[in-house]
């Protein structure tokens, strides 16, 4: 036997391979950040926040991992920590969503199970839409309006482009709803409009070209929210609002300003509560049969169907929804 073998071996000669084993145990405990400031999301670009806090400083942010996959949505009130001075060149951590008094959702079609958070903590929905230049599609007004009463979110209708056509045949369609309607001419606001939108978190929604970004510009002068036209061809508007936005109105209250959207789906909402959306058609059901889908040769809206031109529009309306969530045809924003 060697002399090699003989030598008595010490800690130095023993090697310890690092492993899980030996690390130190993570922590379920997750810091308090007592400290932490409250701000609300005022936009989001690729994983980056920028927050307002309380007292007006804007602060950017990132997501802590601690919050995992939940997700940050413009609207939101979270708590931050870290460097919120707001200086150059600084960056400050979302530690906590807290939790939102309302959400609204779409899908991107009626049979995505995947929900898009378009904003959260929205007090009002208002659907803008022209009454030309592009011609109004109720398809997509109809889905908003349910997106948004499913969402406990007050809706409203603003026509623009009056000035070019005449709003009539829009009020005949959704003037029995009992829904706050302002029009647009020449650009100019309405003072009841500038009424009801103060003290609110009011969200826009509606297809490009329609004016939302011109209506942004009216409220908030230094907005300076890009425009665009509408293409001559396909009579639809370019994308303008690349990004969902919120923007302080001069008398108090919020504007939230989305992208134009082409489609709004609806696979979040329970199929049985899309005549809800409709309360003028809902007063007509009292005779339907029970658990009647509205869509049916006894449905009690077979026998009014002739009352008048708007009404039967309103009808096609619901049932094209209902048939698109049942998935007896696919749903589409086409009037």
């Amino acid at each position: 036997m060697t002399r090699r073998h003989h030598r008595l071996l010490d800690e130095d000669d023993i090697r310890v391979r690092p492993g899980r084993g030996n690390s130190r145990p993570r922590s379920k405990e997750r810091p308090e950040h007592a400290d932490a400031a409250l701000g609300t999301v005022m936009a989001v670009d690729r994983g980056r926040f920028t927050l307002e806090l309380g007292d007006g400083t804007e602060v950017y942010a990132v997501k802590a991992r601690e919050l995992g996959r939940k997700g940050i949505v413009v609207g939101d009130l979270v708590d931050v920590v870290g460097d919120v001075s707001g200086t150059h060149d600084t960056q400050a951590r979302v530690v906590r969503r807290r939790e939102r008094s309302s959400t609204l959702r779409r899908t991107a079609d009626d049979t995505d199970p995947v929900e898009r958070i378009v904003v959260a903590n929205a007090t009002q929905l208002a659907v803008v839409t022209a009454t030309v230049d592009p011609e109004p599609r109720t398809g997509l007004i109809d889905r908003a309006l349910v997106a948004a009463l499913d969402a406990g979110i007050e809706p409203m209708l603003i026509l623009t482009k009056t000035d070019l056509k005449p709003a009539d045949e829009m009020r005949a369609l959704y003037g029995p709803l009992d829904l706050p309607l302002f029009t647009i001419s020449h650009k100019r606001v309405p003072a009841g409009l500038r009424e009801v939108l103060a003290g609110q978190a009011t969200v826009l929604v509606g297809h490009s070209g329609v004016g939302k970004s011109t209506l942004v510009n009216a409220l908030i002068p230094d907005a300076d929210r890009a425009t665009g036209r509408v293409n001559d061809v396909t009579g639809r508007g370019r994308h303008t609002s690349t990004s969902v936005v919120a923007l302080h109105l001069p008398g108090g209250g919020l504007i939230i300003d989305t992208p134009g959207i082409r489609s709004f789906g609806l696979a979040h909402v329970d199929v049985a509560r899309v005549i809800h959306a409709f309360p003028d058609l809902e007063a007509l059901t009292g005779d339907c049969p029970r658990a009647c889908s509205h869509d049916e040769p006894d449905c009690a809206l077979n026998a009014v169907d002739a009352l008048d031109a708007s009404t039967a529009v309103r009808i096609d309306s619901l049932r094209r929804l209902i048939r698109s969530r049942t998935a007896e045809s696919v749903g589409d924003d086409a009037p």
